[in-house]
């Protein structure tokens, strides 16, 4: 098979090749590190990429296993690269900073273990800005990692890297992880799937075992299916992080082609005119809202009676204090606060001026919205919102600094349709919705209640038969 037959391949197609011998695992890590080759110095989304030379060594002895009749994993033999913030034994990761630039663990993190146990190769780290902040792929270790589509403009982030080298093909699946958007955004821009899963569907280690964060980790991919194939490597309880779900992960891989008709659909848009959007965004995602209602789902405009405003705030206390409560040993080292990127010192500056007060009153907000989304779920069985407020921008900018006329006075006020997700705590899957004029891509976010992955793999997976956009239209790959 030729090497562009082979990054082409579905990553479910890719694991039957391989465990049917249609094709060996040196010819997969051959054909993907030349994709590397060729397009990464284009975006930047791969990076501490391991030596040709001892990748195919790794392959050799995956294909030593085949042929030994040995059992394999689902991604035996398959090239993976992690996001930068995620620890990998032996090979660096810098959480994009430079206080971490030359920082090697000595052990894998949780996901990585079963990333491992099921028999992916990891090739190197994909970029993420420093410390996983923004939804834009920057720092001053790497640099900039530039869209799939438009090289010209920001990958989304902070995911980025991730979500570039898989529309380019130079992965055949993703890992990401998500606080205010990072899976999402980066998936809309640059016309993948991903989804944001329930707090504790997918473990992670964290300093604070038991203070619930916002942040988790989910899958990347080009269909459908293979998304539902990595989650369900990803999940599972594990005793190390008590808070992770005891679930069972085959619940993912099993068929996806329940019957979707008669769903009840709520369109939320830009909730009442509370949300500023770029122009073209909203009917893009409009028009995308007319395929679930050609499968046969009943969608509806509609949107969560809450005050938004108190949302926001609620989120900004949260999110200062959990950055601080991490990171505030940094900052109080002149010597290592000189090396923080400005969002990042007016974060902790932040959580650091606030009290106990402060953060049990916005849990309590997040609490109140949680109820409120309780609620509006009683009438609907999903929640459709648009995964960005505006098309990716120019990669020199740090962030955006208005919305549609309307200034963003953060840096990630611009992600709002988002954060107010991530609040609820509910899983959120990006489906893409097609391009705007200058062919830049979009997404739309598909909102189920906790617990509702599977559902929402159902849902996506119908949509996606009806529309095909990550086959029909791949990345600009002729450089």
């Amino acid at each position: 098979m030729a090497a562009n037959d082979i990054i082409e391949l579905d990553a479910a197609a890719l694991s039957r090749a391989i465990a049917t011998r249609g094709i060996s695992c040196v010819e997969v890590m051959n054909a993907y590190l030349d994709c590397i080759e060729r397009l990464n110095p284009e975006v930047n989304a791969i990076v501490s990429l391991r030596d040709r030379a001892s990748l195919i060594v790794e392959a050799r002895t995956r294909d030593d296993q085949i042929a030994r009749g040995e059992p394999l994993g689902p991604l035996h033999g398959f090239p993976h690269a992690v996001k930068d913030l995620v620890l990998t034994a032996g090979i660096r990761t810098t959480f994009g900073s430079p206080l971490f630039r030359n920082f090697v663990p000595d052990h894998d993190s949780i996901m990585v273990e079963r990333l491992r146990r099921a028999g992916a190769i990891i090739i190197g780290k994909t970029n993420t800005p420093e410390f996983g902040l923004g939804s834009h792929t920057f720092n001053e270790v790497f640099g900039a990692t530039r869209n799939a589509y438009d090289q010209t403009r920001s990958a989304g982030g902070s995911s980025g890297g991730a979500a570039v080298a898989l529309a380019l093909r130079m992965l055949p699946l993703a890992d990401g992880s998500d606080y205010a958007g990072s899976l999402r955004n980066p998936a809309a821009w640059n016309n993948i799937f991903s989804l944001r899963p329930s707090p504790g569907l997918v473990p992670a280690e964290l300093p604070d075992l038991f203070f619930p964060s916002p942040g988790v980790l989910g899958p990347m991919a080009r269909t459908v299916s293979d998304l539902a194939l990595l989650l369900s490597i990803q999940a599972g309880y594990d005793r190390r992080v008590p808070s992770s779900l005891p679930v069972d992960p085959a619940i993912f891989t099993t068929a996806l082609g329940d019957e979707i008709k008669g769903a009840r659909i709520a369109w939320c848009g830009d909730f009442g005119g509370r949300i500023p959007f770029e122009p073209g965004v909203l009917e893009l995602c409009e028009a995308a809202t007319r395929v679930f209602t050609e499968l046969g789902c009943i969608v509806e405009a509609a949107a969560p009676a809450y005050p938004l405003d108190r949302l926001w705030r609620d989120f900004v206390t949260l999110r200062s204090w959990h950055i601080a409560s991490g990171d505030a040993a940094f900052y109080r080292d002149a010597s290592k606060r000189a090396l923080l990127k400005p969002e990042l010192i007016w974060e902790i500056e932040r959580g650091l001026a606030l009290t106990g007060q402060d953060v049990a009153e916005a849990s309590i907000g997040r609490s109140d919205w949680y109820r409120a989304m309780v609620r509006f779920f009683s009438a609907y069985d999903f929640v459709l919102v648009p995964s960005a407020q505006l098309f990716p921008f120019p990669v020199e900018w740090r962030w955006p600094r208005e919305v549609a006329g309307r200034p963003m006075e953060t840096y990630h006020r611009w992600m709002e349709t988002n954060i107010l997700i991530t609040m609820s705590g509910c899983p959120a899957l990006n489906v893409p919705v097609g391009f705007d004029s200058r062919g830049l891509p979009m997404g739309m976010q598909l909102v189920a209640p906790i617990g509702g992955e599977r559902h929402l793999l159902q849902l996506a997976q119908a949509y996606d038969q009806a529309t095909r956009w990550t086959r029909l239209q791949p990345g600009v790959r002729s450089r």
